[in-house]
């Protein structure tokens, strides 16, 4: 029996996450209560994950994150929806220690072996990550979903947030754009097995740079590219930091094939609804294509890590983040002081 995953899919991937501009509305309504002093990372910055402190030494570092599929082979899925979420845990600067299964399939439609193949694709990347699947929930539903609640410990002092950037940081991204790009083209039947295998590549690679950058005094902040793409996370950065960043777009690092299609004119509906969610707060060079736009907004599921740093620590950065296999990581801009915005240059 030929399943393809996809075919389930109405967005897969990080594509299928709510719009910015809806998310936004959803959480406007959400009561502000009282939180306990040891929270110290909640939900007051869109942070990746919360941090909950548990002594002077240790704190708990927490997040899930799952997703409907965006390729059709199971274990290929379960890898990488595996991947995204623990990327969560280094994105805070944390060791990833243990995950639960996050499980949702339409038994009547899935043989159990694809459900199967789906999990030990899950359990792969946790054993690459050094940790157990303790534990999860499943339910019988009408699309696949598969993703992991995880769970790290950091230093107290060695959090990353996504609010602590600071004028004349520069900007470093650690793997290339461009997976929605890819995924679109899959789902249209266009991607080649050379344009699929980047995609894997890219999307089952973990993060694990963002332990060893979160003990460099230089590393400011830290997040990771996901459902929003490079400029909305970077927007989240600009607004929990309270400045304007530059982008240089000619030094974007890019997947080939992606910057192919997206000229074609190939491209996500979640790419459409992230600019309409924050375009007005990025300024491209008058008479830019619209495909630079598809790439600034463009969703990447387990995307790369984006850095800031100071000048200084630049080296050391790419050094680690080279050093460890991601050799298309590279500066991509900087910050400056000025009201929450991008300008792409």
């Amino acid at each position: 029996m030929d399943i393809k995953l996809t075919q389930f899919s109405h967005g897969g991937g990080c594509g299928c996450k709510i719009a910015p501009a809806v998310l936004t509305e959803l959480l406007a309504g959400t009561p502000l209560r009282t939180m306990p002093k040891e929270l110290i990372v909640g939900t007051e910055s869109s942070d990746d994950a919360a941090v909950y402190q548990l002594n002077d030494e240790q704190a708990l570092v927490a997040t899930t994150d799952f997703f409907t599929p965006i390729v059709d082979d199971p274990y290929d899925f379960g890898r990488i929806a595996a991947t995204n979420a623990i990327s969560d845990i280094y994105a805070m600067g944390a060791r990833p220690i243990m995950a639960l299964a996050v499980v949702g399939m339409p038994l009547d439609k899935l043989p159990l072996e694809v459900i199967r193949n789906i999990l030990a694709g899950g359990e792969s990347v946790c054993a690459e990550a050094g940790i157990p699947i303790a534990g999860g929930h499943s339910i019988d539903v009408l699309e696949p979903i598969y993703g992991l609640v995880a769970m790290g410990l950091v230093h107290p002092r060695r959090v990353k947030r996504n609010s602590e950037a600071r004028a004349g940081d520069v900007l470093i991204l650690g793997k290339p754009l461009g997976i929605g790009i890819l995924s679109a083209a899959l789902k249209k039947g266009v991607l080649t097995p050379q344009g699929y295998a980047t995609m894997i590549r890219h999307t089952t690679k973990l993060n694990t740079p963002g332990t060893r950058l979160s003990e460099m005094d230089g590393v400011h902040a830290l997040t990771d590219v996901t459902g929003f793409g490079l400029a909305g996370h970077l927007l989240e950065i600009c607004r929990g930091s309270k400045f304007s960043a530059t982008l240089r777009f000619a030094d974007l690092p890019l997947i080939p094939e992606a910057l192919g299609f997206v000229k074609e004119g190939i491209s996500t509906g979640a790419s459409t609804r992230n600019w309409g969610g924050y375009g007005t707060e990025v300024t491209l060079l008058p008479g830019a294509p619209e495909w630079q736009q598809k790439l600034l907004t463009d969703p990447q599921t387990s995307g790369g890590l984006l850095v800031a740093c100071t000048p200084e620590a630049e080296k050391g950065v790419l050094a680690e983040l080279h050093d460890a296999g991601f050799a298309e990581a590279c500066a991509i801009g900087r910050l400056e002081a000025g009201p929450a915005c991008i300008k792409v240059t």
